[in-house]
């Protein structure tokens, strides 16, 4: 393929592309035997496959320069068509279910490709695409919103991922000084994203009604295909992460506060981690990129392959600029086999974060989409593919030295302590949402309550220093996923356990976890949550003690 930056971008014919769905659906019911029938099916994938990438080079430029107008038109037009074309693709669809050859089929792609389109099925209706094209167009003011949120601090123009690096400063009163700005910025959008959150909820809320669920978490549940599990059983967890994760983490934050010599860890002294500054990676984009592919050249020839893959074909956007969208991700070009990995580099450790986490899951979907027949079976869901990203920060320790030198194991004990304090803000956010949605809280004095009590019960230790606006339960705003992916978080934490179990397993034979995990992300998304987790040998995490026997494997490597 060529290089990200050459892709020649046309905008899909959306008309064009429905032809071709009732072409296939003329032709289906005619096929005179299954090789036909499958020719076809694959041909509308292969369709399908290229209006997608089309949209998703457009989702891409769009979110590395949200002022660009034009990609910003090209995202609103594919927002508004795609409802109309999954409403067309639930008849094509139907027919495929009705296909004498439907056994055939199953053998071939999977039982569990097929339950998918059901799900799906039962998800598009044409009453509730103007909902969908308004959620589209919602989530797209809310990316815009907080993307051109900048301050001058220092003598710097900075947005919040800027302001993050401050945090971590061993000047206290900088520390202090950004936490303020950081905190300022939310509050100054806090308004706007309120009004936006508050809409978001009456059409979630409005399009479950409308299908018939019980409610927006049943409906938020299947649209994450979560078959396996209910909100019954994810409380369940919840309340293993209360008990069991949440009394690990106040200990390690009190040895924190005694390492750093202050009297109260405040909001911003949680992320120093030594009194000297936490392990900082040297070396410009250019030169982490090299150190990462030595790294994965080291690690497995797979993982080798891969790398130059990426690098070749440019298929990163690392550094933080002006108008670019916050966070990270990892998204997938069918077309091309070819994963791509979009971050903001801020000059700490989390920018070996993202060369070890996204790339987790580029890795898994470069494999997978070269062993699978479709693309679509290229990722699993969530709680799964946040696995293959988590376990590859871990399998990458040894080569930390690399980016941080001499401050190697500062990292890695950081990080790994880290990986268990973050677990109980996930529940957090999760059972906020769960309030959220039972409730159909649109007054945001109100959510702010919900979320002042939550912190009390799963981050017990928090302390915003008399910050009005975050001590008032303004936190929840920082986190992107409660607007755009809703109910997509508690998957991280569900996904930890698998990977520190798998580290606790590399502790003991690095070369047997390795091979549970590459036999994870061959599996792709061609198998259910449970059965993957087999896959690899992993522990239910819903099931009694999971929780306990992991923490304790973590709490002696700390």
């Amino acid at each position: 393929m060529q290089k990200f930056s050459e892709i020649v971008y046309e905008r899909p014919d959306t008309n064009a592309f429905m032809g071709k769905i009732e072409e296939y659906m003329e032709k289906l019911p005619l096929a005179g035997s299954y090789e036909e029938a499958k020719e076809l099916f694959l041909w509308m994938n292969s369709e399908a496959d290229h209006l997608d990438t089309m949209n998703t080079v457009a989702s891409i430029r769009n979110t590395i320069n949200t002022a660009d107008e034009f990609y910003e038109k090209e995202v609103e037009f594919m927002n508004s068509e795609l409802p109309k074309i999954q409403l067309k693709m639930k008849e094509a669809n139907k027919l495929l279910l009705e296909s004498p050859w439907l056994s055939e089929f199953e053998k071939d792609f999977g039982e569990l490709y097929f339950l998918n389109i059901k799900n799906r099925m039962r998800l598009a209706d044409e009453k509730i695409i103007q909902n969908q094209i308004r959620e589209s167009q919602l989530t797209q003011q809310y990316a815009k919103a907080s993307a051109v949120c900048t301050a001058t601090f220092h003598g710097e123009e900075v947005n919040f991922y800027g302001l993050l690096k401050y945090m971590q400063s061993t000047d206290r009163a900088v520390r202090k000084e950004a936490f303020e700005a950081w905190a300022g910025l939310y509050e100054s959008v806090s308004g706007e994203l309120d009004k936006i959150y508050d809409e978001l909820i009456k059409v979630r809320c409005e399009m479950a009604e409308v299908l018939g669920f019980s409610d927006y978490i049943e409906m938020a549940y299947l649209q994450r295909e979560r078959y396996d599990y209910k909100k019954e059983d994810v409380a369940v967890f919840r309340k293993q992460i209360e008990e069991t994760v949440v009394p690990v983490c106040r200990r390690l934050f009190e040895e924190q506060r005694e390492r750093l010599g202050i009297e109260t860890l405040h909001y911003y002294d949680e992320a120093l981690v030594y009194p000297e500054g936490n392990a900082v990676p040297s070396g410009t984009k250019d030169e982490m990129i090299e150190k990462a592919g030595k790294m994965y050249h080291e690690l497995s020839h797979e993982t080798g392959e891969f790398f130059d893959f990426m690098v070749c074909n440019d298929l990163f956007d690392l550094e933080t600029k002006p108008g670019k969208r916050q966070g990270g991700y990892c998204t997938f070009l069918a077309d091309y086999k070819a994963p791509f990995i979009f971050s903001n580099f801020n000059q700490t450790s989390a920018d070996v974060d993202v060369l070890t986490h996204e790339a987790g899951h580029a890795f898994e979907a470069y494999i997978a989409s070269r062993l699978l027949p479709l693309s679509e079976q290229s990722w699993s869901t969530s709680e799964i593919d946040e696995i293959h990203s988590m376990s590859m920060e871990f399998f990458t320790y040894p080569w930390m030295e690399l980016f941080f030198g001499g401050d190697a194991d500062k990292y890695r004990y950081a990080h790994l302590a880290d990986a268990l304090e973050v677990i109980p803000y996930m529940a957090c956010v999760d059972e906020f949402q769960h309030e959220v949605y039972e409730g159909r809280v649109t007054d945001a004095k109100e959510r702010r309550n919900i979320w002042s009590r939550l912190e009390k019960k799963y981050l017990p230790w928090r302390d915003y220093d008399g910050n009005d606006f975050l001590e008032n339960g303004g936190f929840w705003m920082q986190k992107q996923h409660i607007f755009l992916f809703p109910f997509y978080y508690i998957d991280y934490a569900l996904a930890q356990m698998g990977a520190l179990e798998l580290y606790g397993r590399m502790k003991e034979n690095r070369e047997e976890a390795w091979n549970d995990y590459c036999r994870l992300c061959r599996a792709g998304g061609s198998k259910g949550y449970f059965e993957l987790l087999k896959e690899a040998h992993l522990s239910n995490p819903f099931a009694g003690g999971t929780v306990e026997k992991i923490m304790g494997q973590i709490k002696k490597e700390l």
